[in-house]
């Protein structure tokens, strides 16, 4: 039986405590805004069990099983969609997991930090619980931009002809919609590490879902507004994002954007499928009759974009855990397409794998609750020994009246944030 002590510190400023341990093994910060949806940060080091490698896609969060409580996990895109598209050469592990015995915990609404230890016994808890509270530090220096080349992998041509080819699909009855993806790459200057593009994305660009993580020579940072899944152990959230507009030069536009954006007959009807999509996915592991749509059609606006958000819940079937329920709807549906199978076999025809972007980056936190976000607004990073490689994308939901040049845009206002992170343009 695992042990658990919480331990009251005074407050500190999470992004502070998430610098003194950037370039520790592990370091992880799941870094919230402070909104509505982001209340709660999760800040740590050190991990004392690990597992990187392959996972079933059939019983894809099995692993899970042994790992329990304080657990931080990635799973890629591809893991989810390798049923529909069959193997391909992979970018990233399929499944990442990281059991963390000590903590940071801080409470942004409240401003409350606790110091978490978990261990077999009192004193290993209490040791965990040490470890963490010794962990505070107070130094944030805003770096330079890092990118020394950020370049698109296909032109802008080569996506529109890709939305073009998905439209005649969707004309001719094979599906309904599907998220199709753009990629850049480049490579970080010479001394510059990913932590500093996570410092430039919290300034003025802060998420609901931000996160670092470092394992070994690959990093993530996200920058993600979306959340695929909350479970309490009972209710299961989802928020799907479909639908999205660029901010405006100024007040009157912004507003105008919004507002074309809530009347949009064709983001809406785009976000209604995803809606449909996820309360079938849901479905799986809830007890029958209990999912619903609660919010449809929401406008949440960010520093760089406008978004239609919906939330559907359900209370889940006995007998259902974390692993059950990430099973049961990843790959996340706002980022393949409805039907999903399908979606995912014509994603493969115009896109190279996905790796992380795409997948969920998730928490089985010291309570046992679950929560996984979806890594849109991602940039993965692998070293070598020329030092740090990245990759991100940006997709857009095609649907049978999509324009492609109107879909090209899109993408371009998707990755504004973390092109301006890497490259201050």
């Amino acid at each position: 039986m695992t042990v658990t002590v919480r331990r009251p510190l005074a407050w500190r400023e999470p992004l502070a405590v998430a610098a003194g341990l950037a370039h520790r093994d592990g370091a992880l910060a799941l870094l919230s805004d402070g909104g509505p949806h982001g209340r709660r940060t999760w800040i740590g080091a050190e991990p004392d069990r690990v597992f990187v490698g392959d996972a079933d896609p059939q019983a894809p969060f099995d692993h899970l099983h042994d790992f329990g409580p304080g657990t931080v996990g990635l799973a890629s895109y591809d893991l989810g969609a390798r049923p529909a598209t069959g193997a391909r050469q992979a970018v990233w592990p399929d499944l990442m997991l990281a059991r963390y015995s000590a903590l940071l915990a801080f409470d942004l609404h409240d401003r409350r930090l606790i110091a978490i230890g978990q261990g077999d016994d009192e004193p290993a808890a209490q040791a965990a619980a040490d470890r963490a509270a010794a962990w505070l530090e107070a130094d944030v220096i805003q770096p330079p931009p890092p990118a020394e080349t950020f370049a698109a992998e296909a032109d802008g041509a080569a996506y529109r002809a890709a939305v073009a080819d998905v439209v005649a699909r969707i004309g001719a009855g094979e599906l309904f919609q599907a998220n199709i993806a753009r990629a850049w790459s480049g490579r970080l200057k010479p001394g510059a590490d990913p932590f500093d593009v996570f410092l430039r994305l919290q300034a003025g660009r802060a998420s609901a879902y931000g996160a670092f993580w470092r394992m070994g020579d690959r990093v993530l940072v996200s920058n993600s507004p979306e959340l695929f899944l909350d479970f309490d152990g009972e209710r299961i959230v989802t928020r799907p994002i479909k639908g999205t507009r660029p901010r405006g030069a100024d007040a009157a536009a912004d507003a105008a954007l919004s507002a074309e954006l809530a009347a949009s007959a064709k983001d809406r009807a785009e976000n209604l499928m995803i809606v449909d999509l996820m309360r079938n996915d849901l479905a799986r592991a809830a007890r029958p009759g209990t999912v619903q749509v609660e919010r449809l059609f929401q406008i949440e606006s960010l520093p760089t974009v406008h978004h239609l958000v919906s939330t559907v819940t359900a209370q889940a079937a006995p007998g259902v855990g974390p692993a059950q329920v990430l099973a049961a709807a990843f790959p996340p549906g706002s980022i393949t397409g409805a039907p999903k199978h399908q979606a995912m076999k014509v994603i493969a025809a115009h896109e190279a794998p996905r790796g992380a972007w795409c997948g969920s980056l998730f928490l089985l936190a010291p309570d046992g609750g679950l929560t996984a976000s979806v890594l849109i607004r991602t940039a993965t990073f692998t070293r070598d020994e020329g030092g740090w490689g990245f990759r991100t994308l940006a997709g857009a939901g095609i649907v049978a009246d999509s324009d492609p040049t109107a879909e090209l845009a899109e993408t371009d206002a998707k990755i504004r944030a973390i092109r301006e992170a890497l490259t201050g343009d």
